[in-house]
């Protein structure tokens, strides 16, 4: 793209060896043009058929609800009646195997051993008991 001084010894001028893009520049632009132009209007909606009636009502039903207690000495307690950790296995084990399976919510004491928690978390884990909870955890707040 540098320019030469003409030299003096010769009266021809010098040949260019650049294109001219200027041309193809002008032609490029008149094609991205008309490619605009002609591409039709892209409508992004889409037709569904909703229907017209109203939905059915939902019908509610409350969950069945299974409480485990762990009190401060490792007592457990199925919905009130103490029981010992065979005859619980034999309880979640129905549970289990049930379809639809009720939700067993564990309380433990603020005074319970871990160990004795963990022993019924991990029994009902290994049964496949999959809807349980922990309930009660506000005692914890203020230790």
């Amino acid at each position: 793209m540098s320019m030469a001084a003409p030299s003096s010894s010769s009266s021809e001028p010098e040949v260019m060896m650049e294109m001219n893009m200027t041309p193809l520049i002008d032609v490029m632009l008149v094609l991205i043009i008309m490619l605009i132009i002609t591409i039709p209007v892209q409508n992004h909606s889409i037709n569904l058929n909703m229907p017209t009636n109203s939905p059915p009502p939902l019908v509610h039903v409350d969950p069945i609800v299974k409480t485990i207690d762990v009190d401060f000495d490792g007592t457990i307690s199925w919905d009130g009646e103490v029981m010992t950790l065979q005859v619980l296995e034999t309880k979640l084990t129905a549970v289990a195997a049930t379809k639809d399976q009720p939700e067993v919510h564990l309380r433990p004491n603020k005074l319970v051993a871990y160990k004795s928690v963990a022993a019924v978390m991990a029994m009902a884990q290994r049964l496949g008991v999959t809807k349980i909870g922990m309930v009660g955890n506000e005692q914890f707040l203020n230790q």
